[in-house]
């Protein structure tokens, strides 16, 4: 097992956090992504993606190639237990939750990843995986419950009802981020979604989310499209950001030069 979380670390010592979402479950895009040198974490998108199992650990043992990287995975609400465990047991080490509409939902979720301690209260149990090592002689040791209580959790909020008890939510003991949804928001409180103009409604809980995070001490992760987005979040207090992701970054390259090259030949004809 890796003997280290270093998205745990950052934290720990107060420093900001950059990261980036892929949806693609390919090692080599992971191994593209480490070798920039600019990322703290790859969030595999697994509530978009196409995974299988095997996929998981292969995703985590490319991250591992970068030892100051962290493998996240972000995992929609069911099978949300079997999900998570399947994803630590690869070796990741932060869970990104989504689709949480109450306080309740996300003591759920600490439970998932916490080991099954009696201080820790967590329903996590021992297996002979990739966060051992699968060596027998770790399962359930020292080194594996306190690499279970590193994990790192983030929780989306996303749902009106996660809005109406964030109170709640930002008082958990386990909950070490925060991050807005603003498409499932906007729907749940019945507003269609618009990538480039959000509701009056949205705009405001996400502020509103930010402002509360901050105050209570809570980490508040803001997803941007380029870096020139972050100052206004910087100005804020936020020092947490996850920039890009792969497939949009591939439709925009796709365009731009393709429209590009397009446009010269039919300026030829």
């Amino acid at each position: 097992m890796r003997n280290r979380n270093p998205l745990r670390e950052l934290l720990n010592e107060g420093k900001p956090t950059i990261g980036t979402q892929v949806i693609s479950v390919s090692p080599q895009i992971v191994e593209v992504v480490g070798h920039t040198g600019h990322f703290d974490y790859v969030q595999l998108s697994g509530e978009y993606a196409s995974w299988t199992v095997p996929d998981l650990d292969n995703f985590a043992r490319a991250v591992e190639l970068f030892p100051s990287i962290t493998a996240v995975m972000k995992i929609e609400d069911d099978p949300r237990t079997f999900i998570t465990r399947r994803a630590l047991h690869a070796g990741m080490q932060g869970i990104l939750f989504s689709d949480c509409s109450s306080a309740a939902d996300v003591v759920g979720c600490i439970r998932a990843v916490r080991p099954s301690t009696p201080e820790d209260g967590g329903t996590n149990g021992c297996a002979l995986t990739r966060d051992v090592g699968f060596l027998i002689t770790e399962v359930g040791g020292e080194a594996w419950i306190q690499a279970m209580r590193d994990i790192v959790i983030m929780v989306m909020i996303e749902k009106k009802g996660a809005i109406d008890e964030l109170e709640e939510i930002l008082a958990l003991d386990g909950v070490d981020m925060v991050n807005f949804g603003p498409c499932d928001y906007s729907v749940s409180v019945g507003k269609a979604f618009n990538t480039s103009h959000w509701c009056t409604e949205a705009y405001r809980a996400h502020r509103d989310m930010l402002e509360l995070a901050l105050k209570r001490g809570k980490r508040a992760r803001v997803e941007i499209w380029s870096w020139e987005q972050a100052q206004e979040y910087i100005d804020m207090g936020v020092r947490d950001f996850n920039v890009g992701v792969d497939l949009l970054a591939i439709y925009e390259y796709c365009k731009q030069n393709g429209g590009g090259v397009r446009e010269l030949l039919s300026g030829k004809g």
